[in-house]
């Protein structure tokens, strides 16, 4: 296992963060798709996923969309990756049902990455997804919210660039 993020997390924390910086803290799929130039589709599961891990309501409908289901200081970083990573073990030792590691037992490893997996969780649990939007105009200005209506910036952005 390597401290690298699925791509599934990756977008999971980036329509949290897109939300959170967001006027009026509500958006779309295909805006927020638009505003990061990567698939709807995609994004329809990762927004299905937050929703039912309780980071998102998704309404549907004219006027529906994404929003935040409690404040972004409130969503830990940590929770988010555990919940969209799923089972997602370093090691095949961490499953017992499909194990067929001959060392399983007979080693420290399993403690060792065990410990690392905890080290990890515990950091990412220090931040809120607040923490990772500190910088709001900053992000907006990257995200061409600009000081538009909501859910105005990704459409105006997804013009300007095709």
């Amino acid at each position: 296992m390597t401290l690298r993020l699925t791509t599934f997390t990756d977008y999971s924390l980036r329509v949290l963060m897109y939300l959170a910086a967001a006027p009026g803290g509500r958006s779309t799929i295909a805006e927020i798709a638009a505003a990061y130039g990567i698939s709807e589709q995609h994004l329809v599961k990762v927004a299905h996923r937050l929703g039912q891990e309780g980071f998102l309501i998704n309404t549907r409908g004219r006027g529906g969309g994404l929003r935040l289901a409690r404040p972004a200081a409130e969503i830990s970083v940590a929770e988010v990756v555990r919940g969209s990573a799923g089972a997602d073990l370093p090691a095949e030792c961490f499953h017992p049902a499909s194990n067929t590691c001959m060392l399983a037992g007979g080693c420290r490893l399993q403690d060792i990455l065990g410990e690392a997996l905890e080290k990890f969780y515990e950091a990412l649990g220090k931040y809120s997804v607040a923490d990772l939007t500190v910088a709001p105009v900053r992000l907006r200005k990257l995200l061409r919210f600009h000081s538009e209506q909501p859910g105005k910036g990704a459409e105006r952005a997804a013009r300007e660039r095709g």
